[in-house]
């Protein structure tokens, strides 16, 4: 028997819902409804420590929008998770209620711990064809978490190099300037050997990326025309690849990305550092390629309210 569940995830770039149907038993999740908004929740959050007063507004109102859905569809259980914003907000007590009020649950502001788990859950559920042990990369808006297992998480890490933060840190200039691209690279890469101390970064097989910078590289890379979610999801792009799609936006005004067929409008100004993320993740790790995967957190979410 089925049920029938609604997985939120709140970040600090976007807020995305999926309601399913999940098989208990099995595992099996079949989508009904799968959609984001890009909200922006943690903007100016690096440097202010708060959430902003339009930030939220935008945010409730895609709360407005998702209780209308979860209502028409019947749902049996809700879960709103909130993410790396969320943990470093001073406000967050503002942006507890307002969800409260709008969805009828209170947000779980869950820990980095938290997240990596329930990312490698949806990650890797159903994952064939990949040689374990698998370093699943959910590169978020504010953090991104690393996470290594094979059936279950072994070890797990979140640090502070979300698409969001790093831009907002280091990129002043459009196209961002060399002397730009090194300091984010140096922070970049001081954060993953962060991660490294606690997760064996060289002992994966296999690399799986994870969330919008990801599969927004891996449509750059298959030269998409509209995004088409059944021909990323399993993609397997070369670490050279990922470099060439980042040389490639790197070069490029914010005008000319926004002309890229299958760049989300609310992606255009942190896609460099996003991808840019992945790309020394390949460096560092030497591994060869990545893994694009289109199911993540939400999906760990909804297997967790099945009782997976």
């Amino acid at each position: 028997m089925t049920i029938r569940v609604a997985a939120i995830d709140c970040g600090t770039n976007s807020i995305r819902l999926l309601i399913a149907d999940v098989d208990p038993d099995s595992g099996h999740v079949v989508d009904r409804d799968r959609r984001m908004e890009i909200v922006r929740l943690g903007q100016g959050m690096d440097a202010t420590g708060e959430f902003a007063a339009d930030a939220l507004e935008r945010t409730f109102a895609a709360c407005d929008s998702y209780a209308a859905v979860i209502d028409a569809h019947g749902v049996d259980r809700v879960r709103f998770v909130a993410t790396s914003a969320s943990r470093d907000a001073r406000n967050r007590d503002v942006f507890i209620a307002g969800v409260k009020a709008r969805l009828g649950v209170e947000p779980d502001v869950i820990s980095g711990d938290e997240e990596a788990r329930l990312s490698f859950a949806g990650a890797t559920n159903g994952l064939t064809g990949a040689e374990p042990p698998y370093l699943v990369v959910d590169i978020g808006g504010g953090s991104t978490e690393f996470v290594l297992g094979v059936s279950s998480p072994r070890a797990a890490r979140s640090v502070n190099i979300g698409c969001v933060r790093m831009t907002e840190r280091h990129f002043r200039n459009d196209p961002p300037t060399r002397d730009e691209v090194d300091a984010a690279i140096a922070d970049i890469d001081a954060a993953i050997a962060l991660a490294g101390e606690t997760v064996p970064l060289g002992e994966a097989s296999t690399l799986v990326g994870l969330a919008g910078s990801v599969t927004t590289a891996a449509a750059i890379a298959l030269d998409l025309t509209d995004y088409d979610p059944e021909r990323i999801h399993g993609a397997r792009l070369t670490a050279e690849t990922i470099a060439a799609v980042s040389d490639r936006l790197l070069g490029l005004t914010r005008e000319q990305r926004s002309q890229i067929a299958v760049m989300h409008p609310g992606r255009v100004d942190v896609i460099n550092a996003g991808v840019l993320v992945l790309r020394r993740i390949l460096h560092v790790t030497g591994l060869p390629e990545v893994l694009v995967s289109e199911h993540d957190i939400l999906d760990g979410i909804a297997l967790g309210l099945a009782g997976r």
